[in-house]
């Protein structure tokens, strides 16, 4: 079978990671995902390199690797969309899509007559998703925002990174863009909903989502802790605020990452160290516990776990079912035998390379196929062609 959303149209006028990101999960499901684009500019990520794709000739081209990693599967078209011309063109693609994406600032596409409003009058059927830092309505509502500046406002810099005092103290981003991925995610599965709630209404909607909204949701078990304590969670470094023993541990050739998730694997963990009686410890054996003497118990496990290698590690509590794994670099993922098995890298055809490496969809479906074989699309390299589908030619748009 073909991909589940194979029967589905997409306007992507979305441009940066968040919608992009969004566009690319529902492209990756089948969707004719049709990104359009500034003329003889694109999309901002296209400048956003080095580094950037090595062409046939070993010369860098002009596709960044932040563009190429969240604009798989779609076709691209150049279109003005302050001129008339080009307003029009989305009108007609508007009329046979089934999902709209964007994210300019509140207001812009009103201006151009390409709002909700306006395009669902055209298309009552049609969902339009609307991507800003802060939503249509509230006092930051016209304000610009990018994911740095989220992860900030939203407490997720307040929980990660070491604490002060201790070296490398201080707010930390995450090392990928979080929150703009986050907020894709929460793109497509809405309108994902809405395109069921349309199954039984025969309406489309309209999705107003915000990154800062986001941020404040995904703080999840840590704005619980807080609420249900009156306690504002403190960065903690590697080390789990609710659940112990899990942190990075130094080991004789280097570190580890241990997740010891219930009393269970803790007995078995502490078996593995050679001091099975911290298990029946009243200060260790239940997690509660443990958590509360931490401060103990920690320097305990630090001791024994220098006593051997990584991999010595890895195999002895990989055979009690404990969980732990290494810290493993990008090009180390892509050598895990799960990861190689599980073929989450694959080539695509390119017409400036040849070839182009994708890190593909994780979703799995028995009955449905996933086909990767589109690459992210050159600038315009469809516009052509999806003029021609609207009845249009180029001199036209």
């Amino acid at each position: 079978m073909a991909g589940p959303l194979s029967n589905i149209r997409v306007l992507d006028l979305s441009r940066i990671m968040a919608g992009p990101w969004a566009g690319q999960i529902l492209a990756d499901l089948g969707a004719d995902v049709i990104k359009v684009e500034r003329t003889g500019v694109g999309d901002d990520t296209r400048r956003w390199g080095p580094p950037y794709l090595k062409g046939s000739d070993g010369e860098p081209t002009a596709e960044s690797g932040y563009y190429l990693s969240v604009n798989r599967g779609k076709r691209s078209i150049e279109l003005d969309l302050a001129s008339p011309e080009g307003q029009d063109v989305v009108r007609e693609l508007a009329k046979i899509s089934d999902i709209v994406l964007e994210n300019f600032k509140v207001g812009t596409l009103d201006r151009y007559g390409l709002g909700p409003k306006h395009l669902r009058e055209i298309n009552p059927k049609l969902i339009y998703c609307s991507i800003t830092g802060f939503g249509q309505d509230g006092p930051m509502a016209e304000d610009a925002a990018y994911d740095f500046m989220i992860q900030g406002m939203g407490g997720l810099m307040s929980v990660t990174g070491a604490p002060d005092g201790q070296p490398g103290g201080g707010p930390q981003k995450v090392g990928i863009p979080i929150v703009d991925i986050m907020t894709g995610m929460y793109a497509a599965i809405s309108v994902l909903a809405a395109l069921s709630e349309r199954n039984v209404s025969g309406k489309g909607d309209f999705v107003d989502l915000a990154m800062l909204d986001v941020a404040t949701a995904m703080l999840a078990n840590q704005a619980m802790n807080y609420l249900v304590s009156g306690k504002a969670p403190e960065r903690r470094g590697n080390k789990h605020p609710n659940i112990q023993p899990q942190d990075v541990f130094a080991v004789r050739n280097g570190h580890m990452v241990l997740a010891v998730g219930n009393d269970e694997q803790f007995a078995r963990f502490v078996d593995a160290l050679g001091i099975p009686e911290l298990s029946t410890d009243p200060r260790y054996a239940k997690n509660v516990d443990r958590v509360r003497n931490l401060d103990v118990l920690h320097p305990l496990i630090s001791e024994r776990l220098m006593t051997r290698d990584l991999e010595d590690w890895l195999d002895r509590l990989g055979t009690l079912k404990v969980p732990c794994g290494p810290i493993n670099t990008v090009p180390m993922v892509f050598q895990e035998p799960q990861v190689k098995h599980r073929q989450m890298l694959r080539k695509l055809p390119h017409p400036l390379a040849g070839e182009v490496a994708q890190v593909v969809s994780p979703l799995r479906f028995e009955r449905s196929t996933l086909s990767f074989d589109k690459a992210p699309p050159l600038l315009g390299a469809d516009t052509k062609a999806i003029l021609a589908e609207l009845g249009l030619s180029k001199e036209e748009k």
